[in-house]
């Protein structure tokens, strides 16, 4: 019989704007290729599973969508006589989708429950081919992931060159301040020759290019090895500190006596190397003897696909959802419809669907497309989950993560930390993240009268500073560092130390001996371990071992004591604010960071934001958080300081904001929490209040309040009970130069069978570990778990 829902008000063709998810299950991770196919429906493009989890059938009663069309893949059999071909950005083999898969469609009405619609129909027809030639979502995604948009800026577009002259063109010369003759850039504007950064594979490079920009403030330079004949080029602009395009690159260049078309690219691009290096970086997946790691199947063993440099995301999602408060919150399957009518963009259904793609063994099995031959292991890899929307949806509007560039685990796992935080928790196990959280106390003494101030702030991480020192290296061999025992950094990081204060008691001008410690221990301690040096003025990551116990250890010498008896309290500021500064650099590493050119307000900043103790942490924030908007806004280094409650809640007041927003038809509480939340960032607003339509927001009155409840949450973190034993249970490594560049893997303590082994979370790969020491080098994150 016909179906009477094939009608035009239940078709839509989608445009170049829509999402069409037909790839996967907007809320669990069957797939096209799952026996049973996806469900894709015909008006939003929604995929649902078809199997007995029924997501499609969910989606269409909740939306009234009744009409899918049900696709379904099988790999086809193909003989391989020679190994596989490695994916890259350079060379991308020609098979198509069509030469590998045979793919099945149907037409089906979810709500007659008809499995075979005539697709003959011409509203139908035109429907599904729109559908299924239409980009996937995750295509979208991986567009992304191969293409770097280049632009040109102010610095190229008003360009003043020099008088004309001729320079050393093919041959190239040598740097103007060095022998070097390869990796050179010339400065476009007076036609000095510069040798660029060091680069991997043993380019020689000592920034003398860089060096020339800081000293002449010429901005724009070209690399001379990477020019084509048809006007390709690297062409670098050191007051953006981007790569850019020269349209005019050709007019650019015959100032100097250089003719595109005589010239030969004798050098690999920025991109070719960084390529190169992204393939090299890989950690091991073999044993000392070259035996192939032995892959793991089963729950909680389940790998993530690279979606393009997203390995970063990988290994902090393996290390959060191995964490016990994430599994009881995210790992009880995904049964339920949910309150989103557009799971692919709801938080907690994408949290959900992660959850049980990662920990129910559903999808934790060998890759069935791949054909075992000599060349690949007797048992094959995972295919992996590609968690394309998830990435999607935390990475909206963020200047970084939106991206498909590498970015730093440890700001990916803070930025994830804030997400899931403000997420509406309607189960019982509420916030997964809250048991990370503890109380950090500071304890400041006066050198002249000796009466203390203590004062306490909620964290979910603590960063450490690891000390380089270099062993003496071997001749042609890179330099080693000595290995760093964990209880070291522990202690520098909770070390004394005297800052520059006028005590509002004495006045005495003599400072303060500030020490941090614990007031409370978390049940998961997250640490940050800072590995970074500097050398020629480019931030460099140092591989050095530190050295943590396999069994617990104790935490206790690090607990607070808090005030004692015979201490007396310095009392409340009454002279005028500025009096008493809130926060003073440290001098030393403040004059390095000057000496290396950055602003004054910039290192303040940046020392104010890593703890004030060291200028190579400071160097690397600051590398991270040029493009800030607020970069340049001074401190407030007036009495205590205001706090991020209450710059949150004078946000929140802001009229003028909350006019435009009341302008638009979202005035009320909603719109004060909106504010709130995002920090007064009125697109981010926006945002917030169509991602929480039920929250009721929050009156004047509460955000006048000075934030109460929070301060009453933050002595809730943590427990100060005694013994605080901790053990190493996850740890997120990284190779490379830089933490932008390189790879992330995570290595997690797993019980297999009846023992407790490491496992390698490397992308999809999953093995269990033999030989434990890579990940002590290269270890980046630390989770320690209380015992």
């Amino acid at each position: 019989m016909a179906c009477p829902h094939v009608a035009a008000s239940n078709l839509s063709k989608p445009t170049y704007a829509d999402s069409v998810y037909r790839e996967d299950c907007t809320q669990c991770f069957d797939s096209i290729d799952d026996r049973a196919g996806l469900d894709v429906c015909l008006k939003c493009f929604n995929g649902g599973c078809a199997g007995d989890r029924n997501h499609a059938k969910l989606h269409s009663a909740a939306r009234k969508h009744p009409l899918v069309v049900n696709i379904r893949r099988t790999r086809k059999q193909v003989a391989r006589d020679e190994p596989p071909l490695k994916m890259t950005k350079l060379a991308i083999a020609a098979e198509t989708e069509a030469d590998r898969y045979d793919t099945t469609l149907t037409v089906k009405c979810l709500d007659c429950g008809i499995d075979n619609i005539d697709m003959t129909d011409t509203a139908i027809a035109s429907t599904v081919e729109s559908i299924m030639s239409a980009n996937t979502f995750s295509r979208k995604e991986e567009v992304k992931a191969w293409e770097q948009e280049l632009t040109s800026c102010e610095h190229i577009l008003t360009l003043q060159q020099y008088p004309p002259r001729q320079i050393e063109s093919q041959n190239l010369g040598h740097c103007s301040k060095c022998e070097l003759n390869e990796n050179l850039w010339l400065c476009l504007q007076c036609g000095n020759l510069g040798c660029g950064r060091a680069q991997f594979g043993g380019v020689g490079g000592n920034s003398h290019a860089l060096a020339h920009s800081k000293e002449s403030g010429h901005g724009v330079a070209v690399k001379l090895g990477s020019i084509t004949p048809e006007g390709n080029a690297d062409v670098y602009c050191y007051s953006c500190d981007e790569e850019r395009v020269d349209e005019d690159l050709g007019t650019h260049l015959a100032n100097w006596g250089i003719i595109l078309s005589e010239r030969q690219k004798t050098e690999k691009s920025l991109t070719e190397m960084q390529i190169e290096q992204n393939l090299r970086w890989e950690f091991s997946m073999t044993t000392e003897d070259g035996k192939e790691l032995t892959p793991l199947f089963g729950p909680g063993l389940t790998g993530l696909k690279n979606l393009g440099n997203s390995c970063y995301l990988n290994s902090i999602l393996q290390c959060l959802y191995d964490m016990p408060s994430f599994q009881q919150r995210y790992g009880g399957g995904v049964e339920s419809p949910p309150d989103s009518l557009n799971p692919a963009e709801d938080l907690e259904t994408q949290l959900l669907k992660v959850g049980d793609g990662l920990l129910s063994g559903r999808y934790s099995k060998p890759d069935s497309d791949v054909i075992v031959s000599e060349h690949t292991p007797e048992t094959p890899h995972q295919k992996g989950l590609q968690p394309s929307m998830f990435k999607h949806l935390i990475g909206r509007g963020h200047a970084e993560f939106s991206t498909m560039n590498q970015q730093d685990a440890f700001e990916l796992l803070q930025h994830l930390i804030k997400l899931i935080s403000r997420s509406n928790h309607q189960s019982s196990s509420g916030d997964p993240t809250q048991s990370m959280r503890f109380l950090m106390e500071q304890r400041l003494q006066c050198l002249g009268c000796k009466k203390v101030r203590y004062s306490s702030v909620e964290q979910d991480s603590i960063f450490i500073d690891v000390p380089l020192e270099k062993l003496p290296a071997e001749e042609g061999q890179s330099p080693k560092y000595r290995p760093v025992e964990f209880k070291e950094c522990l202690d520098r990081f909770t070390a004394p130390e005297v800052v520059e204060l006028t005590c509002s008691a004495c006045g005495s001008k003599e400072g303060f001996q500030k020490r941090q410690l614990f007031k409370t221990f978390p049940e998961v301690l997250v640490v940050n371990a800072r590995k970074m040096t500097v050398e020629n003025w480019v931030p460099i990551k140092i591989d050095v071992p530190v050295l943590v116990p396999d069994e617990p250890f104790p935490l206790d010498p690090y607990l607070s004591k808090g005030q004692q008896p015979e201490e007396e309290l310095l009392p409340e500021e009454a002279s005028p604010a500025s009096n008493v500064p809130a926060f003073a650099p440290n001098p030393e590493a403040l004059a390095m960071l000057e000496a290396m050119g950055f602003p004054r307000v910039r290192c303040e900043k940046a020392l104010h934001a890593t703890g004030n103790s060291d200028a190579n942490a400071a160097m690397e924030w600051l590398f991270g958080h040029m493009d800030d908007p607020d970069i340049d806004t001074p401190l407030d280094l007036g009495g205590s300081g205001a706090s991020t409650e209450s710059a949150a809640a004078a946000a929140a007041a802001d009229p003028v904001k909350l006019a435009q927003l009341e302008s638009m038809g979202l005035g009320g509480p909603r719109a004060i929490k909106a504010l709130k939340e995002t920090n007064g960032d009125l697109d981010r607003a926006v945002e917030w209040l169509f991602s929480h339509l039920d929250d009721p927001g929050e009156s004047e009155e509460t955000v006048n309040a000075g934030g109460e409840g929070e301060n009453k949450s933050a002595t809730e973190s943590g427990s100060s009970t005694l013994p605080a034993n901790f053990q190493l249970q996850s740890i997120v490594c990284h190779k490379g130069t830089s933490i932008h560049t390189g790879h992330y893997v995570a290595f997690i303590r797993k019980r297999l069978g009846d023992e407790i082994s490491w496992v390698l979370f490397n992308d999809e790969k999953v093995a269990k570990v033999v030989d434990a020491n890579e990940m002590k080098q290269f270890a980046y994150i630390y989770f320690f778990k209380r015992v």
